[in-house]
């Protein structure tokens, strides 16, 4: 059997963990469909997500879902912060369960890159201003993240309790809706990267400096989650191991932070990308460029329970074995190759020689002949 397709335990503080039919994880990407502009998952997104459950993937990870209002990347994204946004997420997870499927949430506050049109063909770039039902934007500091984008207003040190908060809040959501488990998003460039990276954190408070001060903010979002989250379940993370750039952010900086979340709250699963911060980075894109990122975590967290899953160009499936088989990643995350198509776990496996009897994919299906 293909590493690809043997079965992935992500551990738990209790319990035996949740265990993944095989090591193909859907990365979360973001639609931009929700025109009430409320939150509230909707059919496109159960058809979406749908159908890389039907597909074979054996954990399916929602897009960036913000935990208050203000932490929507668009308007236009996903929330989990009320009950009507609850009950449809609770749908969702009900199919992908149904189809043999783990299902995860990726908890997420944009910070000061919230507010912005959708990426998508033809829309405007930039923030959307509050006349067309845009925000202020909130950051570590005053200013604004990037270029182009309008100044995000520092935090305070009461206003980022209340972040904290409602990432707790948001991860009770998540459990009432079935999730099996939560992938907190502190990657590319949005509010917990901005206080990690020390090209956009320059407090002089608690929550800024040195790296004990610039990593407080996702250690306590950790803790607060933790609190909530059922001990049988395991809790995620997604990271910009670098920000490509010298003496910002980078590998070992994100090794000694997710080894400390490890030990302290219980953080099992890090999905390893990069970048997101500083226009000027030169960042190597091209299959796989993320891939010796992931193997820098998996050698420098041996010894821990941290499951670690590469993300990034990852297209072909040997390539995705090979990752795997060669030890750089324990999980692989796939992306716009699942958009071409979303049944790639199930014909990967045929390509990789597993017997057609057990092929990962719906059984209605089955006359697709991999």
């Amino acid at each position: 059997m293909p590493q690809l397709f043997t079965p992935l335990t992500l551990p738990a503080p209790r319990g035996p963990g949740l265990t993944l039919r095989n090591r193909a994880i859907i990365a979360p990407m973001c639609q931009y469909v929700i025109d009430a502009e409320d939150g509230v998952p909707t059919d496109w997104h159960l058809q979406h997500l749908g159908s890389f459950a039907a597909g074979g993937f054996g954990l399916i990870t929602v897009e960036a879902t913000g935990v208050e209002a203000r932490g929507r990347i668009s308007p236009r994204d996903v929330g989990l912060y009320d009950d009507e946004q609850q009950r449809a997420h609770q749908r969702v997870v009900a199919f992908l369960h149904s189809q043999g499927a783990a299902a995860a949430v990726q908890l997420a506050h944009a910070g000061g890159k919230a507010s912005t049109h959708p990426w998508l063909p033809g829309a405007s770039a930039g923030t959307v201003p509050v006349t067309e039902g845009g925000w202020t934007t909130v950051s570590a500091v005053d200013g604004p993240v990037l270029p182009g984008l309008d100044a995000a207003k520092g935090l305070s040190v009461a206003e980022i309790a209340e972040v904290v908060a409602a990432f707790a809040d948001a991860a009770r959501r998540a459990d009432a809706a079935g999730y099996d488990t939560i992938q907190l998003h502190a990657a590319h460039g949005y509010l917990m990267h901005q206080f990690l990276s020390p090209l956009t954190n320059t407090r002089a408070d608690e929550y800024g400096g040195d790296e004990e001060g610039r990593t407080r903010l996702v250690r306590e979002v950790a803790a607060a989650v933790r609190a909530v989250w059922p001990a049988h379940k395991p809790l995620g993370i997604r990271i910009s191991a670098t920000d490509w750039l010298d003496g910002a952010w980078d590998v070992a900086a994100s090794a000694r932070l997710i080894r400390r979340l490890a030990d302290e709250h219980g953080v099992t699963w890090v999905d390893v990308s990069s970048g997101g911060l500083g226009g000027g980075a030169a960042i190597p894109v091209s299959p796989g460029y993320q891939v010796p990122l992931a193997a820098d975590l998996v050698r420098e967290l041996a010894g821990t329970p941290v499951v670690v899953s590469a993300v990034g160009l990852i297209d072909d499936p040997v390539q995705a074995e090979t990752i795997l088989a060669t030890g750089q990643a324990h999980a692989v995350s796939i992306g716009r190759a699942a958009l071409r198509d979303p049944h790639w776990a199930a014909s990967a496996a045929s390509r990789l020689g597993v017997p057609a009897t057990d092929l990962p994919h719906a059984p209605q299906l089955w006359r697709a002949g991999w």
